[in-house]
């Protein structure tokens, strides 16, 4: 199965296409979803970008804004692509070469990355993901589980149960970030139980239209959490323990993100261009700006860039959110796709088995 963020569409069985007719492009394949996938990882660099700014109030409840829907909706579009995976070898070997192997090339060279800039002695643990790259394994393990949910009786539910128990389990905050990958599951079973017909709805003029008050209240409500709790639980990679609260809080707060997630991200979508369009392209290389705008952020703030008294201003920002903008732009390009394809989309057909020659009738 390809990797979520450069994955060519399946053939969608169900119009789910150009917004006059409701029926797929000539091509087979849905640009909306690249669409989404690319103003996505726009969000996600912004929101990493903005991390290193000096503390303020606006840009902390902003951050918690986006935190609360972007990488839900990538997930739930990555649950909706993998709803035809099979444990075939073929099918697992795919999974290994666009997930695993990419996640061990750069757990190494963000490990060197990391001595070169910060610390000498820094360690490389494939146990312990460096920062965003913890998506990666994480999207290994949900697409293998994929045949589970397709059997088991309300996969919603009883993933939202797990995201519950694990959020009260500190030893989940460890290796691999289970935490996460636990807490952030139902999003992804979410996708794998959502149709065509679900992806319409959101693109209706009136779902549309009220995502604009909706949109508006959830960043006032965020400006007035942001003193009160933490950014951590948008994080979903601690317990409740490792937070400090009591165990209560962290099954309540696993089903209000929930709910929070799904409402903001269906309004997200609503704004999606239909058609195709100069970032449509770009959609079928998030993999590459997300992998990739990690080092330019980190290298900045190592470097004391952000220490800066012009990025304390609200025109420095600007600046970081533009400049996040068009650096993760860049970074999902035919050029660099070009450059990097044998980083992020090795073949390795020299590692393969090659399959066992069928038996002959007798």
């Amino acid at each position: 199965m390809p990797s979520p963020l450069t994955a060519e569409q399946p053939r969608p069985t169900a119009a789910v296409g150009a917004p006059e007719t409701g029926k797929p492009p000539s091509g087979g394949r849905d640009h909306f979803f690249d669409n989404a996938k690319y103003l996505a990882i726009v969000l996600v660099a912004i929101g990493h970008a903005w991390e290193p700014l000096p503390p303020g109030r606006l840009v902390e409840a902003a951050y918690t804004f986006i935190y609360t829907f972007h990488m839900p909706v990538f997930i739930l579009i990555a649950g909706y692509f993998s709803r035809n995976f099979e444990l075939r070898p073929d099918r697992v070997w795919k999974l290994v070469t666009s997930l695993l192997v990419p996640y061990i090339l750069f757990e190494i060279l963000y490990t060197l990355f990391h001595r070169a800039l910060r610390d000498p002695d820094y360690s490389l643990s494939l146990l312990e993901p460096y920062w965003l790259l913890w998506f990666l394994p994480a999207l290994f393990l949900w697409r293998l589980s994929t045949p589970l949910w397709q059997a088991v009786r309300f996969p919603v539910l009883v993933s939202l149960a797990i995201a519950a128990v694990a959020t009260v389990s500190p030893a989940a905050d460890g290796t691999l970030q289970i935490q996460r990958i636990l807490q952030f599951l139902p999003f992804y079973v979410l996708g794998l139980r959502m149709g065509p017909h679900h992806f319409e709805l959101v693109r209706r003029t009136w779902v549309r239209v009220v995502s604009v008050p909706v949109f508006a209240a959830g960043m006032l409500l965020a400006y007035w959490l942001v003193p009160r709790i933490s950014t951590s639980w948008f994080y979903r990679k601690n317990s409740a323990q490792e937070l400090d609260t009591a165990e209560w809080t962290g099954p309540a707060a696993t089903l209000l993100l929930f709910l929070a997630a799904v409402v903001l991200g269906a309004c997200f979508l609503a704004w999606v261009p239909r058609g195709r369009s100069w970032m449509t392209a770009l959609g079928t290389c998030t993999l590459y700006g997300y992998l990739l705008h990690g080092f330019v952020v980190r290298a900045l703030r190592y470097e004391g860039f952000y220490d800066r008294p012009f990025f304390n201003t609200t025109m420095g920002t600007v600046a970081v959110t533009v400049g996040a903008a068009v650096m993760v732009t860049l970074s999902c390009t035919p050029p660099v796709r070009r450059l990097l394809k044998p980083l992020l989309e090795p073949r390795m057909e020299w590692a393969r088995q090659k399959p066992a020659p069928a038996a002959k009738a007798s």
